[in-house]
């Protein structure tokens, strides 16, 4: 039967609560397999397993109780390996990047913070911002709207300008968190985010990255700035995150 993979963790992390459940219906009993100082938090995997919100809910507790009294390093939901031997073959290959990772991570959260332009805010503000912009839709307005080809002028213009303005605002968000986190990562682009990064925190530095995260959507009202977390550090499990000098993970 193949083996479904929560979590990396030090084999001398405390047990796991008796009669811990994980994915499946009903609920696969969880265990712990070791190699070496290292250990895998597993289930056997159900043979249809679905992203439903039930089991990633069972995935999550999971990870919420493993994590509760030390580092793991989590496995995104859906991590099935072909069987226990194959769990342990990786422990024993990647040992020195997975004892690596635990130090590194040890202590600390991730918040994924994710930005996108409110619409109506952002126009006023290109608009301002650029006199040739104003001109241009003062001309149209004076011309009764314009003709086509200079309101497709206008248009692009403002496109250009919006865009242009995604850009500096991703780069604003992440360069005013960044000071606060021990390390980043640049999630994948998504229609309707102009930014989307995670930030390794320190789970005693939690309530200050929050505070600062408050203060730049005060700041920058033309943002749609939202925070999720903590969370298990997903986004750093592999290394290659970029953070400030001499930061975790680098």
């Amino acid at each position: 039967m193949s083996t479904y993979v929560y979590a990396i963790t030090a084999r001398s992390h405390p047990d796991l609560p008796d009669g811990l459940g994980g994915v499946g219906d009903p609920p696969r009993p969880v265990r712990v397999l070791a190699e070496g100082e290292l250990a895998a938090v597993v289930s056997d995997a159900p043979e249809e397993l679905r992203p439903k919100r039930k089991e990633l809910l069972a995935h999550q507790t999971v990870l919420a109780e493993a994590g509760a009294d030390g580092c793991v390093l989590p496995m995104r939901f859906g991590s099935v390996a072909p069987d226990d031997k194959a769990v342990t073959g990786v422990l024993a290959e990647r040992a020195e990047h997975y004892r690596e990772r635990l130090d590194a991570l040890d202590g600390k959260v991730e918040y994924n913070v994710k930005a996108s332009h409110v619409e109506e805010a952002v126009l006023h503000q290109v608009m301002a911002d650029s006199p040739e912009l104003r001109a241009l839709a003062e001309a149209n307005r004076q011309a009764g709207g314009g003709t086509y080809e200079q309101r497709l002028q206008l248009g692009e213009m403002v496109a250009a300008a919006v865009t242009a303005r995604e850009a500096e605002d991703a780069a604003d968000v992440q360069q005013t968190l960044q000071p606060l986190a021990a390390a980043t990562s640049v999630g994948p682009e998504s229609t309707g985010w102009l930014a989307n990064v995670s930030f390794l925190v320190d789970r005693d530095s939690a309530a200050g990255f929050l505070d600062a995260a408050e203060e730049l959507r005060k700041a920058r009202p033309h943002l749609d700035i939202r925070v999720n977390g903590p969370l298990p550090p997903y986004s750093f499990v592999e290394p290659g995150p970029s953070g400030p000098a001499g930061s975790a993970g680098e």
